[in-house]
């Protein structure tokens, strides 16, 4: 099964715009499908490609990168031979997989994009590391995407549904219901998305076998590969970054979700793990979300780095997390979540996905949150805020069982002047309520 991407678009706006005059960078977490696409793209646009894996690179091979570089003729003329590929100019793309791993590679990027012969892609992850960058001088001659796991289009492509998403967009544009049979069934197949996930081998089992607990076989594989990555690249604070991603289940099931590091050692301050939340961010393995101490415009000018909630990059991996005491989750367990009878875990999932969403839309996650021990009424706590224009839109995730959304109507008689739309996502039905757009879950991906 080939998975349709809309990063592939991307990379072919990349390829007409740029001709020749950038490199591009793509980055994303571990299966997160960069190398396939990178294959596939490099197969359809292009007459010959060379791939150059350096995880798993020749030793000729970093050779021909630490001693033929400065002379670029020879520098192709050995790569042509090594692999026996017919180099054409400006029929060829070369992609640096892994690139994080040889970081001299990335430095000659300006080099080879000032020669103009051939089309470069990078993959890569913890790009940004200081070991991975360490005495090398960064290319400016380098656009940068981010690859996620696949969003909830790209899975009903999967399930050869391209029909769905555009009739969601038209009634969200004009703020339609759908009608409870098509929301029924549209929000059956969220669920399914929500619990597989979207990592592609996970999507590819599940497509193959409709079974969930097949999934979940290879769900548990990328965890396991993800846990020997932090083994492997985070030396030196890896027992802080297993604590972290240990702990995200426990932390996201809580009905306060911001993260408390008293939870692993009462006594740690948020400065001695900044090293091993970053290391997970620029893994792309979790999604960090922090606190606007003042809603405005620019949320970053705000932003409280110390005051944060993180949430797992792929909701279908937080499924497997949260449940990893089995030895393997069988399909009961699946249809209780899929059919609303597991409640307690529920808001952790949809809030969870939510975040997803929003960071597949390129948004940086924030939240508001204002404590006052001393006066429960001023209390609040909205789960994210995303600009629009402007304007400030509160964004509040319920459950089945919501009723009420006081923190919402504190939060817009406090800043009523910066608002926006105020968004409720929940599991039923477009409404307008109150002043409050309420919208399905799966139509977070229009925000």
């Amino acid at each position: 099964m080939v998975l349709k991407r809309k990063i592939y678009q991307k990379l072919l706006n990349w390829k007409t715009t740029s001709n020749g005059a950038s490199a591009i960078l793509i980055k994303g977490a571990r299966r997160v499908g960069k190398s396939f696409i990178c294959k596939q793209f490099a197969k359809s646009e292009y007459k010959n490609s060379v791939f150059i894996d350096f995880s798993n690179v020749s030793k000729e091979i970093i050779e021909i990168f630490e001693n033929d570089s400065t002379d670029l003729n020879l520098f192709f003329a050995k790569l042509s031979a090594y692999y026996r590929i017919k180099l054409l100019i400006r029929e060829t793309v070369i992609v640096f997989d892994e690139v994080q791993l040889f970081p001299k590679a990335r430095q000659l990027i300006k080099h080879l994009v000032a020669d103009g012969r051939y089309d470069f892609i990078e993959t890569g992850s913890l790009i940004t590391l200081r070991k991975n960058v360490k005495d090398i001088l960064l290319p400016s001659e380098e656009d940068h995407i981010e690859m996620f796991p696949l969003d909830f289009e790209e899975f009903l492509w999967a399930m050869n549904d391209e029909a769905t998403i555009p009739f969601l967009y038209q009634c969200f544009e004009k703020k339609e219901p759908l009608g409870q049979a098509l929301h029924r069934r549209v929000m059956n197949d969220f669920r399914r998305y929500m619990l597989v996930g979207g990592m592609p081998q996970a999507v590819v089992e599940f497509i193959k076998t409709n079974d969930f607990a097949a999934a979940d076989i290879v769900k548990k594989r990328i965890l396991t590969l993800y846990r020997n990555d932090v083994s492997k690249f985070a030396r030196g604070y890896e027992a802080k970054v297993l604590a972290i991603f240990d702990g995200l289940p426990g932390q996201l099931s809580k009905k306060e979700k911001k993260y408390k590091l008293s939870s692993i050692n009462k006594d740690v301050r948020t400065r001695d793990y900044e090293d091993a939340f970053m290391w997970l961010s620029d893994a792309m393995i979790i999604n960090l979300c922090f606190n606007a101490t003042d809603p405005n415009i620019g949320l970053a000018l705000s932003g409280d780095h110390n005051t944060q909630k993180i949430y797992m990059s792929d909701t279908g991996l937080l499924v497997t997390q949260t449940f990893n005491e089995s030895e393997y989750i069988d399909n009961e367990l699946y249809r209780a979540i899929l059919f609303d009878k597991l409640g307690i875990n529920e808001g952790m999932l949809m809030e969870n996905v939510v975040a997803q969403m929003l960071r597949y839309n390129g948004r940086r996650l924030y939240f508001y949150s204002r404590v006052n021990s001393a006066n429960r009424q001023n209390m609040m706590e909205i789960d994210f805020l995303i600009a629009n224009g402007k304007k400030i839109c509160p964004v509040e995730v319920k459950t089945s069982a919501y009723r009420i959304h006081s923190s919402l109507d504190k939060f817009r008689k406090k800043f009523s002047a910066r608002l926006g739309d105020a968004y409720i996502l929940y599991t039923k039905d477009i409404m307008i309520k109150d002043d409050v757009v309420h919208l399905p879950l799966y139509m977070a991906m229009f925000l």
